[in-house]
């Protein structure tokens, strides 16, 4: 049995999570047949969508009390936009798109949706909460990689989408996630059971965002 918050939290959205692994999206990155267009429409709202997770974590360090969690959540927001987005600078840029065209793209009516309640959870809650929308995201990316790479090792090897299955099967990127849930258990270390539900129904929420996310990608969804 599940008993740590984090633990708990993933739990409660891996049923949800069973859906992406058989996503016409997430099946196309794993054989190799997505269209660019869609993954090149994928990555520009991902980029857009990076940015609002950035400030996600600024207002839990703004909000934290606990100075190791401060210190953790300004943490990610420099790999956030020092790291993570060098990766889709790159992607794009092989896919011939401008950062300044990315950035002034328009977010669509999904991702606005997801990165709003994000951002609202952080404003309401604590350093917990911010936790509770961060991991769903983290998690489940790892999850679908390792998937990809566990039922056909030869996908991290594609010419194309190779790199992204990579990077998010890399056992330093796993490394990063349990770093992700040992905090959201300290964050959470007093939490009473109401208050870890509220945790679970969270992640929940963003997991069902995620799937939305994949919809959108697969749709071409503005």
């Amino acid at each position: 049995m599940s008993n740590t918050p984090s633990e708990r939290i993933l739990a409660g959205s891996r049923e949800i999570w069973e859906d992406f692994h058989v996503h016409p999206f997430v099946k196309g990155i794993a054989d190799g047949t997505l269209s660019k267009e869609k993954f090149e429409y994928f990555m520009i709202q991902d980029y857009l969508y990076l940015l609002e997770y950035a400030k996600v974590f600024s207002i839990g360090a703004a909000k934290a009390t606990d100075p190791v969690v401060m210190k953790a959540f300004s943490a990610y927001v420099d790999q956030i936009m020092n790291g993570e987005l060098k990766i889709h600078k790159a992607y794009m840029q092989r896919l011939g798109i401008r950062i300044e065209d990315a950035e002034a793209a328009v977010m669509s009516q999904d991702n606005l949706s997801y990165t709003s309640y994000m951002l609202r959870i952080a404003y309401e809650g604590g350093p917990a909460e911010v936790c509770a929308a961060i991991l769903p995201c983290a998690v489940s990316y790892e999850d679908i990689a390792c998937a990809m790479v566990k039922a056909d090792p030869s996908c991290a090897d594609h010419p194309f989408y190779g790199e992204w299955i990579q990077g998010y099967a890399d056992p330093g990127y796993h490394e990063a996630n349990t770093a992700l849930m040992e905090l959201t258990d300290r964050a959470a270390a007093d939490y009473g059971e109401s208050q870890i539900a509220r945790l679970i129904e969270i992640g929940q929420r963003c997991s069902r965002y995620e799937g939305g996310f994949w919809d959108m990608s697969w749709e071409l969804r503005r």
